[in-house]
């Protein structure tokens, strides 16, 4: 079973306001075809395979409540045809579909469910006038109805993929500026080992000459010697401080920049102070923190997501977690295998849970 998202707990509130059309049988005002306490059992019976048709992962059993509830709420209707507005249950019915069924299924329960209502027009001796327009009018109802779920439902999952490119773009981001700094460091690199080796090597020749020859001939070379010491120190200065000059990168700026400002979601990082990677461990997080942010926005239905990066001795560990409908047991899908494989070719190790909310915890060997 699944928590119910803000979806299902539409779909549940819409059944329930529904529930009222049921009143004048429950009431004892209308008298069902059935006996009174079997009508109200089917009655009842319509609710509960709905909220397990809401509440599963499982599709078979979803599809399976979808056609019980469906024929659950035909009986109640035909047996129940003085009850006046009962049909409406056959409308919310039918804008519970898309939840389950595609949309050619959809539309065939539509038209099975306005024959249904028609026919429980007929047994009230309403006119062929009065039986067109009382089954037009809850066919447009009931196709109304799904056409708005579904535009609803397309607006969500645009919505969802929007959240998801922008949370894939700033990790591009981050990532792009954690190669761009790794470039430099190797320009950097590269002009110590160009400038300053040749240097120390003229030093030393120089040094080594003066070292065997006495008087004047001695101190020229000295003074050659002193002359590329300075030269040497020059340029380690202005090495230095271009270094400094760069902007350094912050493992908590990366991982906060890659869940902020996420449509939905409300995303908190803690990096703890003395954590300390390497570019390879860099990316794992940032890698995984990506995958984290948006396997909330794909499937748990979350609005908050916390992370937390901290050493715990040879350690550094990951643990983030949302307050989303989570997943017992976790069936991890390419994205989740992705982490779990990223952190074990760091040498580390992931783990999941989803028995409350969302969980990850992980962890990369400490520098």
């Amino acid at each position: 079973m699944r928590g119910l998202g803000a979806e299902g707990w539409s779909g549940i509130a819409m059944l329930l306001v529904s529930a009222g059309v049921g009143l004048p049988v429950l009431v004892g005002a209308v008298d069902p075809a059935l006996p009174r306490p079997v009508w109200t059992a089917a009655f009842a019976a319509v609710f509960v395979a709905v909220w397990f048709m809401l509440s599963s992962e499982r599709r078979n059993v979803r599809l399976g409540c979808f056609a019980a509830a469906t024929g659950l709420a035909w009986l109640t209707v035909l047996t129940a045809p003085d009850a006046g507005l009962m049909p409406v249950l056959l409308v919310v019915i039918a804008a519970l579909g898309p939840e389950v069924v595609g949309m050619r299924a959809n539309f065939a329960v539509v038209l099975l469910n306005t024959a249904v209502i028609v026919a429980s027009m007929v047994v009230r001796d309403l006119g062929a006038a009065d039986l067109w327009i009382a089954g037009g009018f809850y066919l447009l109802i009931q196709v109304s109805a799904v056409l708005s779920v579904l535009a609803i439902g397309r607006e969500k999952r645009m919505r969802r993929e929007l959240a998801e490119a922008h949370v894939d773009l700033q990790a591009a981001t981050v990532l792009l500026g954690e190669s761009a700094r790794s470039t430099e460091r190797l320009r950097i690199a590269r002009e110590l080992h160009d400038l300053v080796g040749h240097q120390l090597t003229v030093l030393t020749l120089e040094l080594e000459a003066a070292r065997h020859r006495d008087g004047a001939a001695g101190r020229e070379h000295v003074e050659r010697a002193n002359s590329v010491a300075r030269a040497l120190l020059s340029d380690v200065r202005a090495t230095v401080g271009e270094i400094r000059a760069a902007p350094a990168g912050s493992l908590a700026d990366a991982l906060a920049e890659v869940g902020r400002a996420v449509p939905g979601l409300d995303v908190a990082v803690d990096v703890a102070a003395g954590v300390e990677v390497d570019e390879e461990q860099t990316t794992v997080l940032v890698r995984a923190v990506q995958e984290i942010v948006t396997n909330s926005l794909r499937h748990s239905g979350a609005k908050e997501l916390w992370v937390l990066v901290e050493r715990d001795g040879t350690k550094v560990r990951l643990t983030a977690g949302d307050d989303g409908r989570g997943a017992s047991p976790v069936v991890p899908g390419n994205g989740l295998r992705g982490l779990a494989e990223r952190f074990a070719n760091a040498g580390g190790e992931a783990e999941f849970d989803g028995s409350n909310g969302f969980r990850v915890a992980a962890w990369v060997p400490a520098r």
